[in-house]
């Protein structure tokens, strides 16, 4: 009798292990949740050495300003009936810009002691020279021009006495012709010389006018 119950006690346990065995290999999600699956992480950051530099963002250029330049307004003409009265009417300015002081210059030591007239056309001979193309394109250029006015030594004009008449009325008279406001007796010429010389030039004759003989 008691090696009945100790059979049946085996057989009894044998069939409560062999129950669990069964439950345990029977589904998938069990097994799972009885032994999860390794999930990989997110991956490692990596650190870069060099700094990044953001680009600084590009303005958009500025549309170019197609409005003209404002004009400026030109110098009142100054009413006068004579030559010597337009020379006694010019303002006479603070400071000279260097090519009016060059054509002020030409003027005072070619023709300081001659009528208003001959000291006009020998300013306006400087300006028909430079603008002609046949010689430099400045005043300065034309006076001091290797050759061409004897007052000039060394490409340089002697000492100017500033504080004389002399030097007054030649800067009028630089303003006047460089205005154009009174036409020369010898409007157009480009060449002068001293009456005391004769170079015999093929030149056209215009006129005398005091101590210099005009051509064109």
């Amino acid at each position: 009798m008691r090696s009945k119950l100790h059979w049946a006690s085996g057989v009894a346990v044998a069939a409560t292990m062999f129950t669990a065995l069964v439950a345990t290999h029977g589904s998938g999600a069990a097994a799972e949740e009885i032994f999860p699956s390794i999930v990989a992480g997110p991956s490692a950051t990596t650190f870069v050495s060099n700094p990044v530099v953001q680009d600084v963002p590009v303005q958009p250029e500025a549309e170019e300003d197609s409005r003209p330049e404002p004009v400026s307004e030109p110098a009142p003409a100054i009413s006068a009936t004579s030559l010597r009265q337009l020379v006694a009417a010019q303002p006479q300015p603070k400071a000279l810009s260097r090519e009016m002081r060059c054509l002020a210059g030409a003027i005072y030591f070619e023709s300081r002691g001659e009528s208003l007239e001959g000291q006009l056309a020998v300013g306006r001979v400087i300006i028909e020279r430079m603008r002609s193309h046949r010689f430099p394109e400045s005043y300065c250029g034309v006076v001091f021009q290797r050759s061409q006015f004897s007052f000039v030594k060394g490409g340089r004009m002697p000492t100017i006495r500033k504080s004389s008449a002399a030097w007054r009325r030649a800067v009028a008279m630089a303003q006047i012709a460089h205005d154009g406001s009174w036409d020369s007796p010898v409007e157009g010429a480009l060449f002068f010389h001293a009456t005391r010389v004769s170079p015999n030039w093929r030149l056209k004759r215009l006129a005398r006018v005091d101590n210099h003989i005009f051509y064109r």
